[in-house]
Parts: structure tokens; C-alpha cells; sequence
């Protein structure tokens, strides 16, 4: 059979019961219900689903608005931190090229302060040694003299104890001896 002829069937109330139309009192008992379920839902579930949704899509919405507001801080502080590193970097810049600086000028303090030191030194062991020299040359010239008063008495055979006498001969001799050592220096 056809199901167009089962269709006639089932519609006229013949013998043969399809099993796939249901009965008349039971489609319309089942539309009822479907009715009353359909209202009943849509009066009082729906609306709650509704509220539950519009809750949960607020509560997703205001968490992606509080994740962009982070990411926005976040941002800011990344830019304020790198200025800070820039800054940082700059003045420790600054403090290496003035520590350099300074470096330099007490190293200069220091030579110059060297120098001064050295040149003082220099300048007090200079008198002291011309100062020793005159004190060795006079006492040179005495115990020269001495010895040369002594020495011209023996071969003189005379007294020279008369102390402008003994002066006069020594200085004679020295200055004698003074130029003699000077004649063979400046003819070098």
C-alpha cells in the first residue's frame, strides 16, 4: 500500500490503524499540553533565562571592560617604567661623565700639589747643600790655611804668627790656588 492509502485510512477511520498517526483525542490532548507548557514557559522560565543570560552577559561584558582597563594600567606603568629606566640611564650617565671630571681635576690637584712639593724639596736640599758647601769650603779654607801657614813657616824660617800677616799669606795662597784650578776649566 501506498501511503497516500494509509492516509485515507487513518482519516476516515477505516480498520487499519497506522502506527505512525497517533489518535485524534490524543493530538489534541497533546496540542493542549504542548499549549500549556509552551505558556507556562514562556511566561515564567523564559524570563528568569532571560535575566540569567542578560546577568551573565553583564558579568562577561564588565569583566572584558575590567581585563581592558588592566591592560590599559598596565600599559601606562610598562611606559612610566621605561621613561624611569630612560631617566636612570641618563643620570647615571651625567654622574659617570661629572665622577670622571672630578677624577680628572684631582688627579691634576694632585700633580700639581707634586710639583709644588717636588720643587720645595728641591729648592730646601739646594740651599741646604749650598748652605753645607759654604760651611765645608770655609772649613776648608781654615784647616787649608792652617796647613799652609804651617808649611810656609818651614820653608819660610820665619814666624807667621801675627794673625793680618797669617791672613794675608793664606788668602795669597788660596786665591793663587783658585786660579790655578780655574785656568785648566776654562781652557777645556
Amino acid at each position: 500500500m501506498r501511503s497516500a492509502d494509509l492516509l485515507l485510512l487513518a482519516v476516515e477511520g477505516g480498520e487499519e490503524k497506522n502506527p505512525l498517526f497517533p489518535n485524534a483525542n490524543e493530538l489534541f490532548w497533546g496540542t493542549i499540553c504542548f499549549a500549556i507548557f509552551a505558556g507556562f514557559m514562556i511566561k515564567y522560565v523564559l524570563p528568569k533565562a532571560r535575566v540569567a543570560l542578560e546577568e551573565r552577559t553583564a558579568g562577561i561584558e564588565g569583566k572584558l571592560a575590567q581585563a581592558e582597563r588592566d591592560r590599559d594600567e598596565a600599559q601606562q606603568l610598562l611606559e612610566q617604567y621605561r621613561q624611569q629606566l630612560a631617566e636612570a640611564r641618563s643620570e647615571a650617565g651625567r654622574i659617570r661623565t661629572e665622577a670622571q671630571a672630578q677624577r680628572a681635576q684631582i688627579v691634576e690637584e694632585a700633580r700639581v700639589e707634586a710639583r709644588t712639593e717636588a720643587a720645595r724639596i728641591t729648592e730646601a736640599a739646594t740651599a741646604q747643600i749650598a748652605s753645607e758647601r759654604q760651611q765645608v769650603l770655609a772649613e776648608l779654607r781654615r784647616d787649608v790655611g792652617g796647613l799652609a801657614v804651617t808649611l810656609a813657616s818651614k820653608v819660610v824660617g820665619e814666624s807667621l804668627e801675627d794673625d793680618a800677616r797669617q791672613r794675608r799669606t793664606v788668602e795669597r795662597f788660596l786665591d793663587g790656588l783658585e786660579g790655578s784650578a780655574a785656568t785648566p776649566a776654562t781652557v777645556r
